[in-house]
């Protein structure tokens, strides 16, 4: 009997060979699997279900299963797309074009300078970074409290800037390295967001730009430059020196090497951290809220504006968040493609 059992159990915990998992070890890895799949996708699954209730259901519930807990309704979507109509539409392009664009100009913009932090040392003088704040806070105080047009405040602010550092950055002496610009750059970050806000409407009140896509493009991109330098640089560092240095001694310039050498080598970390910005600016809500009213209104302004009087209209709110999940999904597929093509060239490379 203890024969048989023995024998039993080596059936259960040993693998039938080294390429696959002995049974014991796949019911276990399959059930974690199955159960944080369920914890995953049920917030999901729920949005759905929530699309096709009518309100009474939705105060009734909770209800799951259609058809059998409750009688499906197109309630909702008919009003999100043909009583709005324009109304939705309009947001859903918004936030296509900010975030795709926005996007696209924080990754290139922000690998660029991972790139030139990893491999070009930057010695700024620390006498001529204070006198860039100084002067840059003159041209605020010139143009918000003065009235002065801010094409005139700023063209002054240059003029002093390039006198300022022609004049006396001979005699500064203290300089900072890659390591203090790389925290000064995550510092933005740190800082909460509602903290900027106010400049930054302000800024762009006096430029006339509120409530365009450009304020939120550039404002987006600004506030995720910091996110891909600090992982893009990660990536790069792990590529050896010997590469550019051989490419520059072929006549290579820089820009050059950075597209044809360190980007496709860094494409797997490319992709994440492209999929985790385009996600961060997809949901943004709080720049948009203070930068937009109507006309660059993004999806998550609509979500929120479903809170009405009467409390949260849940199957609105269903309707437009399972919308809003469709992009992301097949940008997240196309990215994770992607990077296991990188992942795959890089090993068949090594």
């Amino acid at each position: 009997m203890s024969l048989m059992n023995k024998s039993l159990w080596q059936r259960l915990s040993e693998p039938k060979d080294l390429q696959s998992m002995s049974p014991l070890k796949k019911i276990f890895t399959y059930s974690i699997l199955f159960v944080w799949s369920f914890v995953v996708l049920f917030p999901l699954y729920w949005l759905f279900v929530t699309s096709f209730k009518l309100p009474i259901q939705v105060s009734d519930g909770p209800f799951y299963i259609p058809f059998i807990d409750f009688e499906p309704s197109l309630h909702a979507w008919k009003y999100i797309f043909i009583d709005l109509g324009q109304d939705t539409l309009r947001p859903y392009l918004n936030s296509i074009i900010i975030a795709s664009i926005s996007t696209v100009l924080a990754v290139f913009i922000g690998s660029m300078s991972a790139y030139a932090l990893t491999r070009i040392e930057y010695k700024p003088k620390l006498g001529s970074i204070v006198g860039f704040i100084g002067i840059v806070a003159l041209v605020v105080y010139l143009t918000v409290t003065v009235g002065m047009q801010w094409q005139l405040s700023l063209s002054i602010g240059v003029a002093l800037f390039v006198v300022f550092v022609l004049a006396f950055s001979r005699y500064f002496t203290r300089a900072l390295g890659n390591n203090d610009i790389l925290f000064w750059i995550i510092s933005q970050r740190i800082m909460p967001p509602v903290v900027s806000v106010l400049p930054i409407y302000i800024m762009f009140q006096q430029l006339g730009l509120l409530d365009t896509h450009f304020a939120l493009i550039v404002t987006y991109m600004a506030v995720n430059l910091p996110i891909v330098v600090w992982l893009m640089r990660d990536f790069f560092a792990k590529i050896p020196v010997d590469l550019e240095e051989s490419a520059m001694l072929d006549g290579a310039s820089r820009m050059r090497v950075f597209l044809t050498i360190y980007l496709p080598l860094a494409k797997p970390g490319l992709a994440a951290t492209t999929m985790l910005v385009l996600i961060l600016s997809w949901n943004e809500y709080l720049l948009a809220l203070f930068l937009s009213t109507a006309d660059a209104q993004t999806m998550p302004l609509m979500v929120a504006a479903q809170n009405a009087t009467r409390g949260p209209q849940w199957w609105y709110m269903s309707v437009l968040i399972v919308v809003m999940v469709v992009p992301v999904l097949i940008a997240a597929g196309f990215i994770g493609r992607l990077i296991n093509k990188g992942q795959l060239a890089g090993a068949v490379k090594g």
